[in-house]
């Protein structure tokens, strides 16, 4: 999701509810205690350098429970924080406290922002040597395929 489609669904919603990608919901008296610019520049393994740029939201939840974050606060704070992201239209990344920070996408899903998983990958597969059909041995194990079966 992207920082104008989540002020569009803002605009929309009457209330604030995020929810985990094991379908729990946040508490209703969470606070967005952050709202920043994450620029992250690196050399991938096979050496090559990139860069990514997200805006990233910090999600906390305290012994606040008349705490409420309606959507026009959210909108607001979204406002303040142009100061700091700038007028780029950013992807956003999700920062979530439970046994460690946890790191998500977010998506929306009906009246609902969902909170969505984000994996690690390999961005030089072929100067790693990875080959695509490592990645479908899943599949293949799947679809009767075993070990020292000639298929692998």
């Amino acid at each position: 999701m992207k920082i104008s489609e989540i002020k569009q669904a803002l605009a929309e919603v009457e209330a604030v509810n995020f929810r985990l990608p094991t379908g729990e919901y946040l508490p209703a008296h969470f606070h967005v205690t952050e709202v920043g610019l994450v620029n992250k520049h690196f050399i991938d393994c096979g050496g090559v350098e990139r860069r990514e740029t997200v805006a990233n939201f910090q999600l906390w939840e305290a012994g606040d429970y008349d705490h409420r974050l309606a959507p026009l606060k959210f909108l607001h704070i979204l406002d303040l924080s142009k100061k700091v992201l700038g007028s780029e239209d950013l992807d956003i990344e999700v920062e979530y406290q439970q046994a460690t920070i946890g790191k998500f996408g977010l998506t929306r899903e009906g009246n609902d922002f969902v909170l969505t998983q984000k994996h690690t990958a390999c961005l030089a597969q072929d100067a790693c040597g990875i080959s695509d059909q490592q990645f479908a041995l899943p599949q293949l194990l799947v679809a009767g395929c075993t070990p020292g079966g000639g298929c692998c």
